[in-house]
């Protein structure tokens, strides 16, 4: 569903997030907002793919 590149952002709202690795339903992204770009476990069902409407993203 997912795929490396892919910017999301959670469910219940939260930052842009830039998926880094994929293993199984497991995503590993990144912050855009972070300059180091840690890397945060997420679950794939917890996110939607990100999309804005005017100057905010959408969940």
């Amino acid at each position: 569903m997912f795929k490396v590149d892919d910017f999301v952002q959670s469910k219940t709202g939260g930052p842009k997030m830039l998926v880094q690795r994929v293993e199984g339903d497991t995503l590993w992204c990144a912050r855009i907002d972070d300059p180091i770009k840690r890397e945060i476990e997420v679950k794939a069902d917890t996110v939607n793919l990100y999309h804005e409407d005017g100057d905010f993203g959408v969940c």
